[in-house]
């Protein structure tokens, strides 16, 4: 079993930037992705960025060339660094590991943009 917890949300300014983390209680050494999921109040879950194992990432069209993912495997830490936040991007964030045979999902953190 992994737990996964995120850290670094809040509220921030339209234009600003957060980095997110997220840490694993342990090292994982098999897995497809790690990623980040949002949610916004009354809308479905969707991914935002994720990165193989390979270190090849994707990203959401909405976040591309804002957002980056990325990780620390010695650290068990997975990032996302966000920059000129909008109000779109307000929603609870998600760490998630697919771990292929388990999935697992931190419990969330929340950004807030405010315009």
């Amino acid at each position: 079993q992994v737990q996964l917890v995120e850290s670094g949300g809040g509220l921030v300014q339209a234009g600003g930037s957060l980095r997110l983390s997220c840490a694993a209680s342990r090292i994982i050494f098999r897995f497809n992705f790690m990623g980040w999921y949002r949610q916004a109040l009354g809308k479905q879950r969707d991914l935002v960025a994720r990165i193989a194992r390979d270190g090849n990432t994707n990203y959401a069209d909405a976040v591309k060339g804002r957002f980056t993912v990325s990780r620390d495997s010695f650290k068990r830490t997975l990032y996302l660094q966000m920059s000129d936040l909008n109000s779109e991007d307000t929603a609870v964030y998600y760490c998630n590991v697919d771990a292929g045979a388990g999935d697992y999902w931190g419990q969330g953190t929340q950004v807030t943009v405010s315009s």
